[in-house]
């Protein structure tokens, strides 16, 4: 293949993906001067890539927009590792989510972002930026910080190198202190968070990790800050983390 094959291979996955990134989660469906606005892309071009789409149902046609189709749904159902997961940690979740009466996460890291694969949610809890298949940044959750801080310094150094962008009123901005938070978090084995994604949000978190100590997976709970007890919350996180990884344990064949 010619470089500028190559090339011209890799600006199209890379106008596909701007198309389907273009979809929020508030969103019902799309048309194609909202797709062209949001991508930068050429109403034409979008027009036509949208036609490719529908015809493999990636999208699907609503009236004159467009919406993510079932194709997209099939695929995302059969990604293996946060599928697995989710089963095995379904109730260490919901245990944890009765002792606290808090809404439950677990997310892994990828990149710089937590992507959410399970949310409990749980009654009078603050609306939260979370959402199943959703991405935060790491470094602004308690899920993310806590799986930073058992990473590599590699991954570290691509999360400062990310630019710690504040999402909340107390999100950590300064890269040393940032630091300082995760050898804080390695230190004391759970992190916390107080109105770093959002206002009115505080969580404790805590990475569970494989035999080599690479961390797989956070669980957290979250809840308004006003009423947060912090030592309680992160004991009873703790607990449920040490049950997950006893499952992952037993589950040698389980891909992380």
């Amino acid at each position: 293949m010619r470089a500028s094959e190559r090339n011209d291979d890799t600006s199209m996955v890379g106008r596909i993906a701007a198309i389907l990134n273009a979809f929020q989660p508030r969103d019902d469906d799309l048309g194609i001067s909202e797709l062209a606005r949001r991508t930068g892309l050429p109403k034409s071009t979008v027009s036509r890539i949208i036609t490719g789409l529908v015809e493999h149902q990636f999208l699907e046609r609503a009236g004159t927009g467009v919406r993510l189709g079932l194709r997209l749904f099939e695929l995302g159902e059969s990604a293996t590792r946060p599928r697995d997961l989710r089963k095995l940690a379904l109730a260490s979740m919901s245990d944890l989510r009765n002792a606290v009466n808090l809404t439950v996460h677990l997310a892994v890291l990828e990149g710089t972002e937590v992507v959410y694969i399970e949310i409990l949610p749980a009654r009078d809890t603050p609306p939260l930026p979370s959402r199943v298949g959703g991405r935060m940044p790491a470094h602004a959750t308690g899920v993310g910080k806590a799986l930073v801080a058992w990473s590599s310094p590699d991954v570290i150094e691509t999360v400062l190198s990310g630019g710690l962008v504040a999402r909340g009123p107390n999100t950590i901005t300064d890269p040393e202190r940032f630091k300082r938070e995760l050898s804080r978090i390695r230190n004391a084995g759970v992190a916390y968070e107080r109105e770093e994604s959002g206002p009115g949000v505080a969580c404790a978190a805590t990475a569970v990790r494989s035999a080599d100590g690479h961390p797989v997976v956070a669980l957290s709970a979250a809840g308004w800050s006003r009423d947060f007890d912090v030592r309680r919350v992160g004991f009873a996180v703790q607990t449920a983390a040490q049950g997950l990884s006893r499952q992952i344990a037993r589950r040698p064949g389980l891909r992380l």
